[in-house]
């Protein structure tokens, strides 16, 4: 399988549907009042973390996402059914961002916790809501609203207890098949892993996730080589495992440029509680080298183990000292608020935007647009083939003052006016 830990998506929600302009026709009941029922809500986008999906694999050829409609309302005050919600699985761990934006709006850490991410647009009223002692009949009901869309980024941050870090060829894959029951591929080249391999280290009654990580080059934290791809991976994990291979020249020089990465990345990852570990004591001639690791570590306060993965020597302590330290070691908080559903409310216009006046602007062939939150969002809804929708038009035009604010802004009789996707003439009741 393919391992993916970044993704661009699109999503957009199922549009409300429309109320129904309708009245009540009885046998007995001449002039029955209105009775058009309401539009359903609009089917959500929901993004779901579950547990056994460990890429983001799935989002290179399939991305675009549409959740279902909702149904027009009926006549005898039948509502319209609700659109279908749509639900898209992610692994645990993945981060939420709206495309351009550094703002993380989820992080879905545990399976089963869910973010709406797109909004299904809220049902249009039938006509029965518009009945008033002056207008007993009205001709008029309003149109769904559309749903949110949205461009989304998604960013993989493997959720791992322990890190096994180090540069290309340090033994590490060897070391996960020794410690745990996973079977990463093994060979004597770098880069042999150049994605996570995980492996779970069953001790008592707990269990260790193990993530196995590609190799580090020095400049990793600039991006070089695997560089972010890996160091994106480290953040989560509780402990780390520093990884040196005793069989190279100068092991200290190395254990203290794999540190520098992690000090230059930030976020913490070289204070982050670790085990140094010097493999490949069954090379001879790596006692000494051994022994330079020791004292650099001890002299850093850093727990220091040597071993053999390959021949299992010291194998065992270094699981008990792992199980240890985890538990000492508590998880790394999640980067968003969590609870099972994380909901972004729909954005709505405050009640101070709806008391300012409309913004009017001349645009460069003439034309003007009306700009005003609310207000684009009642025309939006105003449904033109009903009798009566030019009245309402009307009303929403005085409410604000529309006309008189074209008009200071220049507009004459004839001119194109924008509001939203409406398109008309201007024809002011007085010109001046």
């Amino acid at each position: 399988m393919k391992f993916t830990d970044t993704a661009e998506i699109y999503v957009k929600a199922g549009r409300g549907g429309n109320g129904a302009l309708s009245f009540r026709r009885e046998k007995f009941v001449p002039k029955g009042g209105p009775d058009g029922g309401d539009g359903g809500k609009g089917g959500d986008v929901i993004i779901e973390a579950v547990g056994g999906i460990v890429t983001l694999a799935d989002f290179e050829y399939d991305r675009r996402f549409q959740a279902g409609h909702a149904g027009h309302g009926g006549g005898a005050l039948r509502s319209g059914k609700n659109g279908d919600d749509l639900i898209i699985h992610v692994p645990c761990g993945t981060l939420i961002r709206e495309s351009g934006d550094e703002t993380i709006l989820a992080d879905l850490t545990e399976p089963g916790q869910k973010f709406i991410a797109a909004h299904g647009g809220k049902g249009g009223r039938g006509n029965s809501h518009f009945a008033s002692s002056s207008r007993r009949a009205p001709k008029f009901a309003e149109k769904g609203d559309p749903g949110e869309e949205k461009s989304l980024s998604l960013e993989l941050k493997l959720i791992a207890d322990v890190g096994l870090a180090g540069f290309p060829n340090a033994g590490k894959s060897s070391i996960l098949s020794a410690i745990s029951g996973a079977k990463p591929k093994v060979a004597g080249y770098p880069f042999t892993t150049l994605s996570p391999n995980l492996g779970v280290l069953a001790v008592d009654d707990a269990q260790v996730v193990i993530a196995d990580l590609p190799g580090l080059i020095e400049g990793a934290h600039e991006g070089k080589g695997l560089g972010l791809q890996f160091l994106r991976h480290v953040e989560r994990t509780r402990i780390l495992l520093h990884v040196i291979d005793l069989s190279q020249p100068d092991p200290v020089g190395t254990f203290h440029a794999l540190m520098n990465e992690f000090h230059e990345y930030g976020r913490g990852l070289d204070k982050r509680p670790c085990i140094v570990i010097g493999n490949k004591i069954d090379i001879a001639g790596t006692d000494s080298n051994s022994q330079a690791l020791r004292a650099e570590a001890e002299s850093l306060s850093l727990p220091y183990m040597a071993v053999s993965a390959v021949f299992g020597t010291n194998i065992p302590e270094l699981i008990k000292n792992i199980a240890d330290l985890v538990r000492k070691t508590p998880s790394a908080p999640s980067q968003a608020g969590q609870k099972e559903i994380i909901e972004l409310p729909m954005r709505k216009a405050s009640s101070k935007s709806s008391r300012e006046p409309v913004k009017i602007i001349r645009q460069s062939d003439g034309s003007f647009r009306v700009e005003h939150a609310n207000f684009e969002k009642s025309v939006a809804r105003i449904n033109f083939e009903h009798d009566d929708a030019l009245q309402k038009f009307a009303g929403l035009l005085k409410a604000l003052s529309v006309e008189e604010a074209l008009e200071a802004a220049g507009a004459r009789e004839g001119d194109k006016v924008y509001i939203g996707e409406v398109e008309f003439d201007f024809e002011p009741d007085t010109v001046s």
